[in-house]
């Protein structure tokens, strides 16, 4: 009996804390922000699981809202995502190899081509990473891939290929989260 309520209490807890995660992070992703001269539309957002432990959300800015993950990897337009770290278990070095796993999956294994660029973005993540850091990669065709962390400036990778692997690791066939795919190629609808 006691293990039967045991289970009950873990799943209603489970339950609330991602009801709550879901309403507060909501708060993280605008419904449009300003890229300098750009302002882009939140296109969708969720939240990055293993393990049914969250790990981080996350949310795609766009142009103007799209469903199709190819023809977004590889638009030459201003887009964004957005990633906050939702859990203590995110470290700087396994962010790293998510990255670089994401990179594998994206390019199906041919990274050779954009191997400086993936070191210069490596280059970019060398802080510590804690619960509730936010970090912006933003795309702006005549720069590249920007990137911040909490808001400041870290670096900038130029390449359109470069940018369409890091999208990729999001929104390719083998994306780092299918769930999270689907929720950033979603319409957002605000409570």
């Amino acid at each position: 009996m006691q293990t039967f309520t045991t289970k009950v209490v873990a799943v209603l807890t489970l339950s609330v804390a991602c009801t709550f995660t879901q309403h507060l992070d909501a708060a993280d992703f605008p419904s449009r922000i300003n890229t300098g001269e750009h302002q882009l539309v939140l296109n969708g957002w969720g939240a990055r699981t293993k393990l049914f432990l969250e790990l981080y959300v996350a949310g795609l800015y766009l142009t103007e809202a799209e469903s199709n993950p190819a023809a977004i990897a590889s638009a030459n337009e201003p887009m964004s995502i957005r990633v906050k770290i939702t859990s203590g278990m995110v470290s700087q070095a396994k962010l790293i190899q998510s990255l670089n796993d994401g990179f594998e999956n994206a390019t199906n294994g041919n990274i050779a081509p954009i191997q400086k660029e993936i070191n210069q973005f490596r280059s970019c993540l060398t802080d510590a990473i804690t619960k509730g850091d936010t970090f912006d990669f933003v795309y702006l065709p005549k720069h590249g891939v920007v990137i911040n962390k909490n808001s400041k400036f870290k670096g900038v990778i130029a390449g359109l290929e470069f940018k369409k692997a890091l999208f990729n690791i999001w929104l390719s066939n083998k994306p780092a989260d299918a769930d999270l795919k689907k929720a950033m190629l979603t319409p957002v609808t605000r409570r």
